[in-house]
């Protein structure tokens, strides 16, 4: 089975349970990915390739990470799928903090304000992003998730903000009307830079807190954030424990032919 790949967020600097077998520094036209790419094996002899998506020691704020370089970098190392898990705050008021949600949907507020595509030059390119998360992914995270015993919401319309403030009280709530469940700062690029490399990507996405307005806390923390995740940590490292053995060996999903009839 090709490489699967890993981008860790806030408070996921690792993933408990893996065994790291070397580390690969990879240069691309977009300029450096975040950090080295941590290759590590699992139970089972099954190879991943991790990626601290803010760097080591949280170093990146998520307006400035390298989103075409990290997301290249994972193509030049032979990975054909992306799990990526995402720190969140809670929109909906059934997503408490310590929900596991596997996003369907995304919402993306970051306003053009992040390189978000690599054909800027020669080529005009309309990717298709109707279904932003890969369907074979997701349905294999979502079976993981049950045999681990890790509840998951399997479904949920992910909004992502530009940062690196946290959003305003009206701010969640106009995302809450959009249709928006949780709330992040990195679910794209990454998604549709996945997409165009022709990459099959999906996300766990962690509450971490309730978004600003929802509950009756005056402020949101960092501390939190990183409080939940660690938290969190066992739950997926159980996931991506049980996800791999899941992941059918050759991809019969859209996302590998998601370059076909988009160019004009």
């Amino acid at each position: 089975m090709p490489l699967i790949g890993v981008i860790g967020g806030s408070g996921l600097y690792g993933i408990p349970g893996l065994e790291e077998v070397g580390r690969k520094a990879v240069k691309t036209p977009f300029g450096d990915p975040s950090d080295s790419y941590l290759i590590a094996e699992f139970s089972g002899g099954v190879q991943a390739v991790f990626l601290p998506r803010h760097g080591a020691g949280h170093a990146v704020a998520p307006h400035k990470i390298n989103y075409r370089a990290n997301i290249w970098g994972m193509k030049e190392l032979g990975v054909e799928r992306i799990i990526a898990v995402n720190a969140t705050g809670g929109i909906d008021s059934a997503f408490a903090p310590g929900s596991i949600v596997i996003p369907d949907q995304i919402l993306d507020f970051t306003g053009g304000g992040r390189p978000a595509t690599f054909y800027e030059e020669k080529d005009v390119v309309h990717v298709d992003f109707t279904e932003p998360y890969c369907p074979e992914l997701r349905a294999s995270l979502l079976g993981a998730a049950k045999k681990a015993g890790v509840p998951a919401a399997g479904k949920g319309t992910y909004v992502c903000t530009n940062g690196p403030r946290l959003e305003s009280r009206a701010e969640v709530a106009f995302y809450a009307k959009a249709g928006g469940h949780v709330v992040g700062m990195t679910g794209m690029p990454e998604a549709i830079l996945a997409r165009e490399l022709e990459l099959c990507y999906s996300a766990i996405a962690v509450v971490t807190n309730f978004a600003a307005g929802v509950s009756d806390a005056k402020k949101l923390t960092t501390t939190e954030v990183i409080e939940y995740m660690g938290k969190s940590a066992e739950a997926i490292r159980q996931i991506l424990k049980e996800v791999f053995p899941l992941i059918p060996g050759r991809r019969g999903c859209p996302c590998k032919d998601a370059l076909k009839d988009s160019r004009l």
